[in-house]
């Protein structure tokens, strides 16, 4: 992926699905929305992803400035996530996709 900065799309759009195109990313937002959670409260929230993708995928997040991780000096180790401005800022889109999915399940019922 590139880095955030430097060799953007011309597209808004394609530089959007750059920082959260994967499913799992989406879905990361989504639970860190209401608050601050762990590693472990992540990885039963999100459900059906692996330790190393989710660990891969916030370490992306982090580095597109849409989430920090906290390490507190702790045994064992307390690591937690939060998003950031950044990170909150896609909440209407979030939304949007919310919405869009309720209509869509409406219509097939």
């Amino acid at each position: 992926m590139a880095a955030v900065g430097k060799d953007l799309p011309a597209c808004p759009v394609e530089t959007t699905l750059m920082l959260i195109s994967d499913k799992w990313k989406v879905l990361i937002l989504r639970d860190l929305l209401p608050g601050t959670k762990r590693f472990g409260e992540l990885r039963r929230s999100v459900g059906g992803v692996s330790q190393k993708v989710l660990t891969a995928q916030l370490r992306q997040m982090e580095d597109s400035g849409l989430l920090t991780r906290t390490v507190y000096p702790e045994v064992p180790p307390r690591v937690e996530y939060t998003l950031t401005e950044l990170g909150y800022s896609l909440k209407p889109i979030l939304d949007a996709m919310r919405n869009w999915g309720e209509e869509y399940r409406a219509r097939q019922a």
